[in-house]
This record gives structure tokens, C-alpha cells and sequence, in this order.
């Protein structure tokens, strides 16, 4: 394992993809990690996320490929369409979790909002 637990556990929710299971637990959590399963279960990626002490409980839905992006670049309000190309297979499948100064959210709100950030994952 390593230090980073958003990293690990997008990591294990790709292997359970693979493995073709609906659901994983895994056992170390942050609020980073939530608010990333947050913004995935509204796009529909994760049916249900639940924590349980110090284990989280996820439940997979239409997803094809999840990954944390490392280093985190920091991107200007004009510069995602560079990592749009870079990290989703089409423009308009998937989505890149962008962290701004008014929280997390996905990089066509942070477009439409005209805010730079930092990349956290993406998912499609």
C-alpha cells in the first residue's frame, strides 16, 4: 500500500471491475476519497458508497476505467481540454475530478464556472 488512499483505493475499485464484482470494501478512507465517490455515484459511476468505522463499502455501476492522476497538474480555467484529451477515451464520455477553491467538482462545472484547479481522478 501505498501513501496515497484515493490512489489505492481507485486502484482496487479498477481491479474489482476487472475481477467482475459488484461491490469491494476497502479499509482505509478519506474525506478526499468520499467526496471523489460523491461526485461519482451523481454521474452514476458508484450506485451507493457506505462508511463503516474505518471500512468503506462500495458498490460499482456503469463504470469502464477509474484512475487517480499523478502528480496532480495544476490546470488553468482554459487549459482542460489538454487533459480532457490526454486522460478520457472522447470529449464527452467521462468525467475529470478537478479540486478548486470552492471544493471538489467535475471539470465541466469548473469550466463553466471559469475555475482552475488541481486534478484529483477521472472517470468514465
Amino acid at each position: 500500500m501505498s501513501q496515497d488512499i484515493t490512489s489505492d483505493a481507485l486502484n482496487q475499485m479498477m481491479n474489482a471491475m476487472r475481477a467482475r464484482k459488484t461491490s469491494l470494501t476497502v479499509k482505509r478512507h478519506s474525506q478526499l476519497l468520499i467526496s471523489v465517490l460523491a461526485i461519482a455515484k451523481l454521474k452514476g459511476y458508484v450506485h451507493a458508497y457506505k462508511v463503516e468505522g474505518t471500512s468503506l463499502t462500495i458498490e460499482l455501476g456503469r463504470l469502464n476505467g477509474c484512475c487517480a492522476i499523478k502528480p496532480r497538474f495544476f490546470v488553468k480555467q482554459d487549459e482542460y481540454d489538454k487533459y480532457v484529451k490526454r486522460y478520457l477515451p472522447a470529449r464527452n464520455i467521462g468525467i475529470v475530478v478537478v479540486s478548486t477553491n470552492e471544493g471538489l467538482m467535475t471539470h465541466t462545472t469548473a469550466e463553466e464556472k471559469k475555475k482552475g484547479g488541481s486534478l484529483i481522478a477521472y472517470f468514465f
